[in-house]
């Protein structure tokens, strides 16, 4: 089965491209005209057998699927302008990129995508969130993710294909953003420092490791079906304070929390977890570790 990832160098698609080579698949590459050779994963492995597609998704041949190889299933990952999660660009810049793009793709020939959402979707909605649940979004990022899945779910009445929106949840790991928590926690223990700093960490939330957040999508995109919207969480809830304290003991780190010290965010409700049943009936059961 040939699959390409778009978004290869990311945070979650060095993790996607890992699993489909775990997997004994050769994925097709797709990265940025700029990205320089020691970024994009496997490249260094002369013996990997990935195909690299240089393209900017902002500018996209006259035939995507021709240029992404003719792959039988897209996982598309790409997207930018985060994580600053309420800026415009979103909307105004990044959604009729987007669209464009998947469009251009599915109407040249590709008949499996799965693209991932966000659990900021459902808003302020509280509680276990099924796939059922109406969205609410409030900020920029959210509005821009939930309207290019309402376009897609159009765009499938007039050419057919399959179409998996996969909604992450709280994803964590290797090569994520500077700004998360857990960098910020290994960065002040790498420094020093006495204490953490954070909110009061009361707030509950679904958090997956990013190495099972990718194998959770590999295995959906395997499905070749269409999946619709597909939660891609643990569905186990656990405090902010609970999980940095369970990493603070996992790792044997001398650091103290100084709890309080920021406000909550405002942009999501300070308790909500995803339900997995759905993921579980379309790729089984898997184990989940913090």
């Amino acid at each position: 089965m040939r699959i390409a990832v778009s978004g290869a160098t990311g945070f979650i698609g060095r993790h996607v491209v890992a699993e489909l080579e775990r997997r004994t698949l050769s994925p097709v590459l797709i990265c940025r005209p700029q990205s320089a050779p020691s970024e994009i994963p496997g490249v260094a492995a002369a013996s990997s057998g990935h195909t690299i597609v240089r393209l900017d998704i902002s500018a996209p041949p006259a035939n995507v699927f021709d240029a992404i190889g003719r792959p039988d299933t897209l996982i598309h990952l790409a997207w930018s302008g985060l994580p600053n999660y309420k800026s415009p660009h979103h909307v105004e810049t990044e959604l009729p990129i987007q669209y464009a793009f998947l469009e251009n793709a599915i109407a040249s020939g590709l008949k499996n995508c799965v693209v991932t959402g966000t659990c900021l979707e459902y808003g302020n909605q509280t509680g276990q969130l099924d796939e059922t649940l109406e969205t609410r979004p409030t900020n920029s990022y959210a509005l821009a993710k939930d309207t290019l899945r309402r376009q897609l779910e159009c765009l499938q009445q007039a050419t057919p294909f399959n179409l998996t929106w996969a909604r992450l949840f709280y994803t964590y790991g290797d090569g994520q953003s500077p700004t998360s928590l857990r960098p910020q926690l290994e960065r002040a223990v790498l420094a020093g420092e006495p204490h953490f700093s954070m909110s009061g960490g009361e707030q509950l939330r679904d958090y997956l490791p990013v190495n099972q957040v990718a194998e959770r999508l590999v295995s959906l995109a395997l499905t070749v079906r269409n999946n619709g919207i597909v939660n891609v969480c643990s569905g186990a809830p656990i405090s902010v304070r609970e999980l940095v304290e369970r990493w603070i003991a996992q790792n044997g780190w001398a650091i103290s929390l100084d709890l309080g010290r920021y406000p909550y965010p405002d942009y999501e409700p300070m308790a909500f977890w995803g339900a997995r049943a759905k993921l579980e009936a379309l790729v089984g059961a898997m184990n989940v570790g913090l």
